[in-house]
């Protein structure tokens, strides 16, 4: 590997150090412990340039300044590599002992403890890094094509009796689906349309079967997905062929793929998402003693209504009866309504009378009240009210446009003195690695870290 094969051309590289420092000595010029240390790192630096690098992370160590130190090792050897702030934070992850990372850098030395050391620039998962890229891309694209949208998203049919299965016929998740289907709902009927879910073809194999499933149109909803795997095991479900069979669909596609944690471009395009193959097969069934239990009532609410509308008519009833009992057309009877009809075209009339009476003299009063009404006083005083709020709140405006105008002459006198403007002019602020700001140069010592505050961003740098 990398890391094996470099070891010959830093022994060939410190050989020749050696023999320059051999020569040197020979004309009497001593190397000093930071000059060959420095002549080390320029050699390195300008030999190798970019490289890759393909390990194991171990002995990471993230500190305070955000900053990255960890070793990259493979079975036979290991180097020491630094990850400055700046580029880790734009990994997007954070690696762990153990993983197996792909990073490009620049072999360097630290000169401090003659360490030779690779500075990483970029670092990705090995394997993942491609794909989780390929991933986002698709995602992308879908979701600007409109493929995501809720508005598309189809409802479960309410009344469910025939399901689909997309998946392999030999997987454990078509095992988990049927034994959930046949513990809560058994009445349900299954059509499975076997399919291969790995591999070469997958994707054009489970395409073809929702395109199947659609042309037969024999089922209600359909069930597309697979049990558990690797980001290379589930990829078939983050093919572009796979999104727009789901999408086209006009049956009701729910995506169980994977476990819970696993996420596909399948779940984003499907109408719903069931984090299991399991839980896809509950979401389509209803447990049977819940529906014995709602049958039950339903029978028991259609008695009960049964009942009331039979008590309704017997009492309907009974009331006609009576009805016609009382209205029995005899003769006495007759004379007294009529009687009674006269009585009530008297007192129709006397009340009217009454009522015009107590009209007129409501009117009589209403008039008088308009008359000694304040309302007209009201109105005009109203008026002076808001004749002063006009008057106060222009008071106000021109009180705050003064307070601006001098606020705006404090803010640029303040700016004047500011040492940010002196920043902006050019000049800088320098700080060592405990925050203190350096006035005299002779404080520092070759290597020492340094942060350069500018008008606009900070530097972190070494000093030559």
């Amino acid at each position: 590997m990398f890391l094996s094969s470099l070891f010959p051309m830093l022994i060939f590289s410190f050989h020749f150090i050696h023999k320059k420092a051999v020569m040197a000595t020979q004309n009497k010029n001593i190397y000093s412990v930071s000059s060959l240390n420095r002549a080390a790192k320029n050699l390195l630096e300008s030999s190798l340039g970019v490289v890759w690098l393909s390990g194991e992370i171990s002995n990471l160590t993230i500190a305070v300044s955000g900053h990255w130190y960890f070793t990259l090792k493979d079975h036979s050897a290991q180097i020491k590599c630094a990850m400055f702030r700046g580029n880790n934070s734009r990994t997007g992850f954070t690696p762990k002992h153990g993983q197996q990372v792909l990073v490009r850098g620049k072999l360097s030395l630290y000169e401090a403890r003659g360490d030779y050391q690779l500075i990483a620039e970029t670092m990705a998962p090995e394997g993942d890094g491609l794909l989780k890229q390929q991933f986002e891309e698709l995602k992308f694209k879908l979701a600007a094509q409109g493929l995501f949208s809720e508005s598309t998203k189809k409802p479960l049919p309410e009344i469910i009796r025939r399901i689909g299965v997309i998946t392999s016929s030999t997987g454990a998740a078509l095992h988990d689906i049927l034994s959930i289907l046949q513990r809560r709902d058994p009445r349900l009927q299954v059509v499975v349309y076997p399919s291969q879910v790995q591999g070469q073809g997958s994707a054009f194999s489970v395409a073809s079967q929702i395109a199947l499933a659609n042309l037969r149109n024999e089922c209600d909803v359909l069930i597309v997905g697979r049990g558990g795997g690797s980001l290379e095991d589930l990829w078939c479900f983050n093919e572009e062929e796979v999104a727009y069979a789901i999408y086209n669909s006009h049956l009701p596609v729910i995506s169980a793929v994977g476990h819970e944690i696993d996420v596909t471009i399948s779940d984003f395009v499907a109408d719903h998402r069931a984090a299991t193959p399991s839980a896809a097969a509950e979401l389509v069934s209803q447990n049977k003693v819940f529906v014995s239990t709602q049958l039950n009532n339903l029978v028991a609410r259609l008695k009960q209504a049964m009942i009331n509308k039979l008590q309704h008519k017997a009492a309907l009833q009974n009331a006609l009866k009576q009805t016609l009992l009382q209205h029995d057309p005899k003769h006495k009877l007759q004379q007294k309504t009529q009687h009674l009809d006269e009585l009530s075209l008297r007192l129709q009339h006397a009340m009217r009378q009454k009522v015009q009476q107590q009209e007129s003299r409501v009117n009589q009063l209403q008039n008088r009240l308009q008359q000694a009404s304040p309302a007209h006083h009201i109105n005009i005083e109203q008026q002076k009210l808001q004749q002063l709020t006009r008057n106060l709140t222009q008071a106000i405006q021109l009180q705050l446009n003064d307070s601006e105008q001098n606020l705006h002459h404090q803010i640029q006198q303040l700016n004047a003195f500011s040492p940010l403007a002196t920043l902006a002019r050019g000049y800088a602020i320098v700080k060592d690695d405990q925050g203190k700001i350096i006035t005299n140069a002779a404080k520092l010592s070759t290597g020492d870290s340094i942060e350069v505050t500018l008008d606009k961003g900070k530097l972190n740098a070494v000093v030559n």
